[in-house]
């Protein structure tokens, strides 16, 4: 079967998808965007973590035909998700279509399949400088569940946070400067206001 979506802005189409074939391994195998982590195939570690329709799901629990004429933003695409939500390109971005993006225009990253030289989202900036990434085969999943939290609610509670990142496992940190990444992303979209 053909599956048509838009994937971090672009259309895109997989052609030959089997009907067991989640939308984690089309998105790695067939259109090349290795940053949402195949673990568990469970849904249990969170690591495949994408947003169809803005709401955060596991990767590995959708069938890539249920991803049809929908929209899916992957760790790849959330600086010029993050882009476009700043330029008002769909206010709620809640539930993101072809014909709501009309104003933003996607720009092509100088690596694709890596996103090296591309820049960063504010989630993903915080990230880094809080030091909440140490293997980081956890961090994509982490990094998609957290902005849709503050997409969602701007001033988190510590709860809230934890609530958000709840379907989302690390085993290399006690969990603290993750925590400390998403209150610096806050803060900072705080700032920004």
């Amino acid at each position: 079967m053909r599956v048509n979506f838009t994937v971090n802005g672009r259309p895109q189409e997989a052609d030959d998808v089997w009907e067991g074939e989640s939308l984690l391994y089309v998105l790695r195998e067939r259109l090349g965007l290795p940053g949402s982590k195949n673990a568990c195939e469970q849904g249990e570690c969170g690591s495949c973590t994408v947003r169809l329709d803005g709401v955060p799901v596991c990767s590995c629990l959708v069938a890539a035909g249920q991803a049809e004429g929908r929209e899916v933003v992957t760790v790849e695409g959330l600086a010029e998700f993050a882009e476009r939500r700043a330029c008002g390109a769909d206010s709620a971005m809640s539930h993101v279509t072809r014909d709501t993006s009309q104003n933003w225009q996607p720009k092509p990253p100088t690596d694709s399949r890596t996103g090296e030289h591309t820049p960063l989202s504010p989630v993903q900036q915080a990230f880094i400088d809080a030091g909440a990434v140490q293997c980081g085969f956890c961090t994509p999943g982490l990094l998609v569940a957290a902005d849709e939290m503050l997409e969602r609610n701007p001033n988190p509670s510590d709860a809230d946070i934890r609530e958000a990142l709840s379907g989302n496992l690390c085993r290399c940190t006690g969990y603290e400067k993750i925590m400390d990444a998403v209150r610096l992303a806050a803060a900072r979209q705080g700032e920004a206001v």
